[in-house]
């Protein structure tokens, strides 16, 4: 039995698996916002609740915003500011006396479906998070690709490719440089575009279901704010075949549920893709906001699989 926790702003969520990746618990409870210390005991209570309803776990894996600094050994580039300077895991594993593993929440996103998900046995996978932020994971036959740095598939702070003019020099972002991915491809960052042309506040989940009411008098407002988003993500997504070329590119995330990307975004992706032909498949996730858990879940054991090969 393994045990995935996924370390979210508002949520902490917890999952049992079994060898063959059959759920026997999951459970969730609230993120001591902003509160390092709560935090650390939040996940510590969590592990031993799913231990006493199943059974003593194999492994232990856990999703993070942010990830390890290899340099430090500290958590860096966490939204729970709180996280961020912190020794997670090694404070963790001195908690829960025993050895974990952690990856940043879009690795194990990735992850998960590279593993018995929607791109189950693709060898590359590319693992996209768009929602309240935007980042991606990479899996490279079954193993997650850390990198050097330990920042492969920062794909949100990279300048968004092709920009038009009107797109110069972008949206400020967090991470202290303007135009970046995410600030045009976040939820927020929809909602900052229908605002800039609109004057109205709507959020992403608003702005796309009244593109989809005909009789509405904004409609086509909102739906050519849709329009800009699909060919961002168009632009964004080739950029990303160009460097990598990957077998299936997953989106997970609240705006992966807008059904219209599977079908128009890759009819744009030929005005991008240095090819003349595209085989790379863009699919929905099969475990939905479930699978960052589940990919923490699996965590340990592939690790554990790559070190004695």
């Amino acid at each position: 039995m393994r045990i995935g926790i996924d370390l979210g702003g508002s949520k902490i969520e917890g999952i049992a698996l079994d060898e063959a990746g059959n759920e026997l618990l999951r459970q969730r409870v609230a993120t001591p916002t902003g509160n390092y210390a709560a935090s650390l005991q939040a996940i510590v209570d969590l592990v031993l609740l799913i231990e006493n309803k199943t059974t003593a776990a194999d492994s232990i894996g856990i999703g993070t915003p942010g990830a390890i600094s290899p340099a430090t050994g500290l958590l860096r580039n966490s939204n729970s500011v709180c996280l961020n300077n912190q020794p997670l895991q090694a404070d963790l594993q001195k908690l829960l006396k025993r050895e974990i593993s952690m990856a940043n929440d879009a690795n194990c996103f990735a992850l998960s479906e590279a593993t018995d998900g929607a791109a189950q046995g693709a060898a590359v996978v590319f693992g996209v998070i768009i929602g309240t932020g935007t980042g991606a994971g990479i899996v490279i036959n079954g193993q997650v690709l850390s990198g050097a740095n330990a920042i492969a598939g920062e794909w949100g702070h990279n300048p968004l490719p092709w920009p038009d003019d009107n797109e110069r020099p972008g949206p400020d972002c967090y991470c202290g440089k303007r135009g970046c991915i995410e600030t045009f491809l976040s939820g927020p960052g929809m909602a900052l575009d229908f605002l800039q042309h609109t004057g109205e506040q709507l959020n992403a989940e608003q702005i796309v279901a009244l593109a989809g009411r005909q009789d509405a008098v904004n409609q086509s407002q909102a739906e050519d704010c849709l329009q800009r988003y699909i060919n961002r993500l168009a632009r964004s997504l080739a950029h990303v075949i160009n460097i990598l070329d990957p077998d299936v590119i997953v989106l997970g995330g609240g705006l992966s549920n807008i059904q219209r990307l599977y079908a128009d975004v890759p009819q744009q992706l030929s005005q991008y893709v240095f090819s003349d032909v595209i085989k790379t498949k863009l699919v929905p996730p099969r475990y939905g906001d479930s699978s960052g858990v589940r990919g923490a879940a699996w965590l340990l054991r592939l690790n554990r699989a790559a070190s004695n090969r």
